[in-house]
């Protein structure tokens, strides 16, 4: 849009100046009286007359000697002045009156308006979507086609994700010998989802699929089908599978295709017409009359829950690819790629590093990776070193320390036993996750933090270490009180956690006396096309004992982590002033600090988290044992709890 704009500012200014050039007015000279210049020619001090109509100009000598420029008007009936400039031996010239083209006249007249209209042009151009195509260009698809100058990603760059690779390779195989697959009656398939959480690599796979194919590869995203014009959407599937075809065989890649395929009728008042138009046109160009041969639409999600069942049915999207969070072995392959460009020390071990990121995505490890190498950079070494990936893993998870916060010694002694009891009762339940570390030092909106590390990767939770986490959750409030005897507002969150766990315990997951049913449905949006009017299905009576329910699995599980606190009161004694004095304990600290004994401290911070395992660090902002959905991808692995 700036080339466009100087361009136009450019071609003004050359009008203006041709305006400026044709209008300039005469050389500045002196104006003369009729009367006195026929005095100076009789006199002789003309010595050049220039006639044009009834204007004369030219050059005198006054005085002094010194030509100067005159002009003067003299009057059409005086035919002796030419008689009297001869006499005088004046060098007379006589110019023909200007003739001014006919079009240049026009053109000067209405430059004005002209430079409006242009002016007017270029803006109606930019806002209809960049003048493709001429003035109704903003009907065109969007959709670029990637050359082969474009930078390539393969195969080799995507890890973590080999049943998706596997799905992915066989579309490129399908284009590349049709024959092979179609000989035995198959058909191409003609869409490919790919689903996934956020940051898992869905659309570094359709990169890769550009860079690996043979043949032609469109990409744009789900939100340049949406135009302030009506209509436009629909025109632009439209233009975008018309040109797929003249490329055929070939791959169109819509990324967050959400933004255009949600549910049809969603929303009060019948939804965003525009939207469905753009959707129902999508629908007919995947499987309609018309036959698309040969062009295979890849798409990316992580909202699949929000799309409109036809656009999922087969016959268009046949294929469903999930592209989850990477287990074990998949972490330490991303962490491979990324750690690539970097320059490792010797004490780096990709395998630890994988073991202590559950439930990281792609892009968490690339930015795990990043931070690490920044902070290497930050303290000028060449390479970056295990401590360098601790500290980043800390940043990442719970944010930037906050050293600067002025913390009174009341406070941090309450922050300090409310972790000493989160930490004490982890310590003491069979079924929890190993506490890995525990930090009184504030970090981004916590006072104080306790890490778990879970030994291995969980896809479920039984009732044993769901009941075991309540009772962790409570044991930050009772190590205030027991001690102090005071309650402050920062197990705010901790109840809040726990209350929903346990209410997903009785409503959803069946772990409860009322037996395994599911009471109340999902809360449902109603712009996501639900029905707004869906009414639940339990009775006040039912809510009611619900709600005792749960009530009565946060009581035993307060009541649980009181008696192991008050069994153990000793411990958290020393657990508290431990954190007092050293801010942070790691795993072994922690048993030391326990036992009675000095933990193994190292002067240098960044020494002694290089000499401890790097595991799990979850933090409480990432982490709800209370989701499900959560629960299934493997994100709960790690648990954090916080003072806030």
């Amino acid at each position: 849009m700036g080339k466009n704009l100087l361009l136009w500012l450019v071609i003004g200014l050359t009008m203006m100046s041709l305006f400026n050039m044709f209008s300039a007015p005469m050389q500045k000279a002196e104006k003369m009286a009729y009367s006195t210049y026929i005095e100076k020619v009789d006199n002789g001090m003309v010595e050049t007359a220039t006639i044009k109509d009834n204007l004369v100009n030219g050059q005198y000598r006054d005085n002094s000697g010194e030509l100067k420029n005159y002009n003067v008007t003299v009057p059409g009936n005086d035919t002796a002045l030419s008689q009297r400039l001869l006499d005088q031996h004046v060098v007379i010239n006589v110019k023909a009156p200007d003739e001014v083209p006919f079009l240049l006249s026009i053109l000067i007249s209405w430059f004005p308006m002209l430079l409006l209209i242009g002016v007017w042009v270029f803006f109606m151009r930019q806002m209809q979507g960049g003048g493709k195509g001429g003035a109704m260009g903003f009907g065109k698809s969007k959709a670029k086609l990637l050359n082969e100058n474009t930078a390539k990603v393969t195969f080799e760059d995507v890890a973590g994700c080999d049943e998706a690779k596997q799905e992915v390779t066989e579309v490129i195989e399908f284009l590349r010998d049709p024959s092979k697959f179609t000989r035995l009656g198959g058909k191409l398939p003609k869409g490919v989802l790919l689903v996934g959480p956020p940051g898992t690599g869905k659309t570094l796979l359709a990169r890769a699929i550009a860079g690996e194919a043979e043949v032609p590869f469109f990409s744009i995203s789900g939100s340049d089908f949406v135009e302030m014009f009506v209509g436009v959407g629909a025109s632009r599937v439209r233009d975008m599978f018309e040109q797929a075809k003249k490329h055929a065989p070939c791959i169109i890649f819509v990324d967050e295709i959400d933004a255009m395929g949600r549910h049809r009728g969603a929303g009060v008042g019948g939804g965003n017409d525009e939207r469905e138009q753009t959707l129902n046109q999508m629908l007919v160009e995947m499987d309609g009359f018309e036959s698309n041969e040969g062009v295979i639409l890849v798409a990316a999600t992580n909202r699949p829950d929000v799309l409109d069942p036809a656009l999922l049915r087969p016959g268009r999207f046949d294929r469903q690819v999930v592209v989850p969070r990477p287990d074990l072995l998949g972490r330490e392959q991303i962490l491979k790629v990324h750690m690539r460009k970097v320059p490792l020390s010797s004490d780096v071990n990709g395998k630890e590093l994988a073991r202590g990121t559950p439930g990281f995505s792609g892009a968490d490890l690339a930015n795990l990776v990043n931070e690490a190498a920044l902070n290497a950079a930050r303290f000028d070494r060449d390479k970056v070193m295990r401590a360098d990936f601790e500290t980043a893993k800390d940043k990442v998870m719970m944010g930037t320390e906050r050293r600067s916060m002025l913390i009174s010694d009341d406070q941090k002694e309450t922050t300090a036993y409310h972790e000493a009891g989160h930490t004490l009762v982890a310590k003491h339940l069979k079924n929890a996750d190993p506490v890995h570390k525990v930090s009184i030092i504030p970090r981004g909106q916590a006072l104080g933090i306790t890490m778990q590390m879970p030994e291995e990767d969980r896809f479920n939770h039984d009732k044993e270490y769901l009941l075991d986490q309540i009772s962790i959750m409570m044991g930050g409030r009772l190590g205030e009180e027991l001690v102090l005897g005071q309650m402050t507002t920062g197990a705010s969150n901790d109840f809040e956690r726990a209350t929903q766990l346990a209410r997903n315990m009785v409503t959803q997951w069946g772990m409860s006396e009322l037996g395994p049913m599911v009471y109340g449905e999902r809360e449902h949006e109603p712009f996501l096309g639900r029905d707004i009017t869906r009414q639940t299905n339990i009775s006040e009576e039912t809510a009611r004992k619900i709600d005792g329910v749960v009530r009565k699995i946060i009581e035993e599980n307060y009541d649980r982590a009181k008696l192991l606190l008050e069994e153990h009161m000793d411990q958290l004694h020393l657990l508290a002033k431990g954190l007092i004095k050293y801010e942070t304990l790691d795993t072994t600290d922690i048993d030391r600090v326990m036992e009675g004994k000095e933990p193994l401290l190292i002067k240098d911070a960044e020494q002694k988290s290089s000499a401890t395992p790097p595991p799990s660090e979850e933090p409480e902002a990432k982490v709800d044992v209370g989701d499900d959905e959560k629960k299934s991808s493997g994100d709960e692995a790690g648990q954090a709890s916080k003072t806030s």
